[in-house]
C-alpha cells in the first residue's frame, strides 16, 4: 500500500507544545518546591501565560489544524469518532476537547497566581486589582487546581501511549518533524500561518506579558512628606 507524507502541524505549534510541556514541568517543580524558588515560579508563570497568549491567537490566524475552528467540533463528530467512523488530521474530536479543556486549566492556573498572595513570601503581579479575601481563595484554588491538571496530563499522556501501542497510530513523532505519514491521498495538508501571522500572535503575547506583569497597574500612592524636625 502507498504511504504519502503530509504536513500537519507547523512549527510554531510545534514549539509552543515543547515550550509549554519544559515551563509547565519547570513551574510545578518551583511551585512544590517553593522558598527561594518561588519568585522565579512566577516568573515560569508569566512565561506560560505568554505562551497560551500566542496559541490562543495561532488558533485563529495560524495553519489549517492548528485553527480551533478546523479540530473542535459537537457531540455528533465525537460520537463518530468512537465507533470508528471520523478519519482525518490533526486532533481527533475527542483528544480536540481534551485540548481545550487542557489549556482551560492552564488559563485559569496562569490567572489565579496572577491575583494570588500567599501571604508569606510570594504577592501575584496583578494583586492589587482584587481584595485580599478573593486573593486568598484564588490562592487555594490555585493550588488545587494543579492536580487536575496533573490528571489531565496524565491522561493525555497515557491516551499517546494507547494509540501507538494499540493502534499502532504515532501520534508523537508528527509533534517534532511535522508530518505524518498516512494511506490516504486526499487528506488535505496543513496550510496558512506563516511569517505575518507568527510575528502578530508574538506581538500579542509580548503585550499579554507586559499586562500580566503590573504594566497596567496604578502606580502606588506617593510616600508621605517626611515630617518637620520640632523647632526646638
Amino acid at each position: 500500500m502507498n504511504k504519502w507524507r503530509v504536513k500537519v502541524w507547523d512549527v510554531p505549534t510545534i514549539l509552543f507544545h515543547w515550550l509549554l510541556v519544559l515551563l509547565t514541568i519547570a513551574a510545578f517543580v518551583t511551585g512544590f518546591l517553593g522558598g527561594g524558588l518561588i519568585e522565579i515560579h512566577g516568573q515560569f508563570g508569566l512565561a506560560i501565560a505568554g505562551l497560551l497568549a500566542f496559541r490562543l491567537v495561532w488558533g485563529v490566524i495560524g495553519s489549517t489544524y492548528a485553527r480551533f475552528a478546523r479540530f473542535v467540533s459537537g457531540p455528533a463528530r465525537v460520537l463518530a469518532y468512537l465507533r470508528g467512523q471520523w478519519h482525518g488530521l490533526g486532533h481527533n474530536p475527542l483528544g480536540a476537547w481534551s485540548v481545550l479543556g487542557l489549556l482551560t486549566l492552564m488559563l485559569f492556573q496562569v490567572v489565579s497566581g496572577l491575583l494570588s498572595d500567599d501571604n508569606i513570601s510570594f504577592t501575584g503581579p496583578l494583586r492589587v486589582l482584587v481584595s485580599q479575601g478573593t486573593a486568598d481563595w484564588l490562592t487555594g484554588l490555585h493550588k488545587l487546581n494543579v492536580w487536575l491538571i496533573i490528571g489531565l496530563v496524565s491522561l493525555h499522556t497515557l491516551s499517546v501511549i494507547l494509540y501507538l501501542v494499540v493502534k499502532k497510530n504515532n501520534l508523537l513523532t508528527p509533534m517534532f518533524t511535522g508530518y505524518k505519514t498516512i494511506d490516504d491521498p486526499t487528506q488535505e495538508p496543513a496550510r496558512g500561518g506563516g511569517w505575518l501571522p507568527f510575528i502578530v500572535a508574538t506581538l500579542i503575547a509580548v503585550g499579554v506579558v507586559w499586562v500580566a506583569n503590573g504594566g497596567l497597574n496604578p502606580a502606588p500612592p506617593p510616600p508621605p512628606p517626611p515630617q518637620a524636625a520640632p523647632a526646638w
